[in-house]
């Protein structure tokens, strides 16, 4: 069970660098854990002696600062493209103030939201609150229009303004969170305390998701007295420590927060939630919901983006036809029958970017190559794939060009724009029947989890742990969310072939 998820939404390290051996553990039941030694911050560097709370404080009014000040940013842009569409009857006083009042009630939603700075939390969840922000503030502004003279002519721009301002946000607080991390304040101070098998793992994994907002630093063999004031303020706790209730209130009172993680593979779920009965602790294990009205909103969606997008690809897609044909004269498109919603088989439908005897030519590379017969059993995929066509295959491939006929699956229903991919059976084969139902919940998808985070890289374990995680998590703030992922890991081509 993953408890992580990065802004690609990539879980935590695998189960395989996790260890029920005692004598591995680096925190022996009844012993104080290692504490991180104390390493410099860039007030440190800077030579700025101050108290203990502004010293931890400090790093987040920045990076809250700079956020701020982002947000306000793509106001002023959206602010200037407005005046360009309504370019009479919003100069003046009127139009300005209403505009300042929105952004800065919006600000203070967001403030409320806990988005400044907004560690911890996935880039759904930022989509969601920022979004319900944005409604609340255009509802306040309706009524202001239907109470306020003259305010039904500024109605729509104020809509208007408040939409491009979502719209401009990801990408200038993108920018933001990228010169707070170089500037070094980006992030809480964490000690990551664990087996000596999984700590490793655990610290590379935030520094490479490091828009999670933590900063792991090594520990020392240190007590708890000797982490000096100022240093670390969260305790990230990995693996089976044996902590008893006096070890870990003592670490409560050293640390602002404690992450305790706990990986059980006997209970394979994610998206876990606290629950509270009577002052017991315990955790709660919820569906994601699959109501009548949140299917037939995901189909309204999934419609309205694909009929259009159709009509805009099929130019492209016809171009690709001809290169195809041209190389390797036969039918251009390729079907096959895949595993759908409840089981039923879905004909996927693909522009075909091999040969038409690739199977012949996949079986004679295993005789000759058994290192490529190994790569294929653990990704059902080869980088150097003799197959594949030369040039027009690999750039379909990687451009993903290839998967656009799937467009009339999604109009037929058969697919959604967001779900795990629909596999092949001998890659189905490789996974466990549990999980093989499990699949069989959802409908399947053009786009998923695991296609915007490892996309081709990933192997089978991790295939199968990220799109438990998207059907444990699913919600349609999830989904616009690798919608909107989608198209970046399409142009960085990473890990597509």
């Amino acid at each position: 069970m993953s408890l992580f998820a990065s802004p690609a939404m990539t879980p935590g390290p695998s189960k395989a660098a996790t260890s029920n051996d005692m004598t591995s553990r680096a925190i022996a039941a009844g012993s104080v854990p290692p504490i991180a030694a104390k390493t410099a911050d860039p007030f440190d560097r800077a030579g700025l002696y101050m108290p203990v709370a502004l010293r931890r404080r400090l790093p987040r009014l920045a990076t809250s600062s700079f956020l701020v000040a982002g947000d306000i940013a793509s106001y002023l842009v959206a602010y200037f493209v407005v005046l360009s569409f309504f370019p009479s009857g919003l100069e003046g006083t009127l139009a300005e103030r209403t505009f300042t009042i929105a952004a800065f009630a919006a600000i203070i939603l967001y403030t409320s939201a806990g988005l400044y700075p907004g560690y911890r939390l996935h880039d759904h969840e930022h989509l969601r609150r920022r979004t319900i922000a944005a409604v609340k503030v255009a509802v306040l502004a309706a009524f202001g229009a239907i109470i306020l003279p003259e305010g039904e002519r500024l109605l729509l721009a104020v809509i208007g303004f408040l939409a491009l301002g979502l719209i401009v946000q990801p990408l200038v607080h993108w920018i933001a969170r990228g010169l707070c991390w170089r500037l070094g304040i980006w992030g809480d101070r964490a000690v990551v305390i664990g087996a000596r098998n999984l700590t490793p793992p655990l610290v590379a994994h935030f520094k490479n998701h490091w828009q999670y907002g933590i900063r792991p630093e090594p520990f020392s063999p240190d007590t708890l007295e000797a982490l000096l004031d100022g240093g670390p303020s969260i305790a990230v706790i990995a693996g089976d420590t044996g902590l008893l209730g006096p070890e870990l209130a003592a670490m409560r009172r050293k640390f602002a927060e404690v992450i305790l993680l706990s990986d059980t593979p006997s209970l394979k779920v994610s998206g876990l939630q606290p629950a509270d009965v009577g002052g017991e602790i315990g955790i709660r294990l919820t569906t994601s919901g699959s109501s009548v009205n949140s299917h037939l909103v995901r189909r309204i969606l999934d419609l309205a983006i694909a009929i259009p997008a159709t009509i805009v690809v099929a130019p492209f897609i016809a171009i690709a036809a001809a290169a195809i044909y041209a190389i390797d004269p036969g039918p251009v498109f390729f079907r096959h029958a895949r595993e759908g919603l409840s089981g039923k088989p879905v004909h996927v439908l693909k522009l075909r970017t091999m040969y038409q005897d690739a199977e012949q030519r996949l079986e004679a590379l295993f005789r000759d190559d058994p290192t490529m017969s190994a790569e294929w059993l653990s990704h059902f995929k080869l980088k150097d794939d003799p197959r594949i066509l030369p040039v027009i295959g690999h750039m379909l491939r990687a451009s993903s060009i290839d998967e656009l006929p799937q467009l009339v699956n999604i109009i037929a229903g058969d697919m959604a724009f967001v779900g795990p991919r629909p596999f092949p059976e001998y890659h189905l084969s490789a996974m466990d029947s549990e999980f093989r139902a499990k699949r069989r919940s959802v409908t399947p998808g053009l786009t998923g989890l695991w296609q915007i985070s490892e996309r081709s890289n990933a192997d089978i374990e991790l295939q199968q742990q990220l799109d438990e995680f998207y059907i444990d998590n699913r919600s349609l703030w999830l989904d616009c969310q690798i919608l909107l992922s989608t198209i970046p890991a399409v142009f960085k081509r990473r890990g597509a072939y």
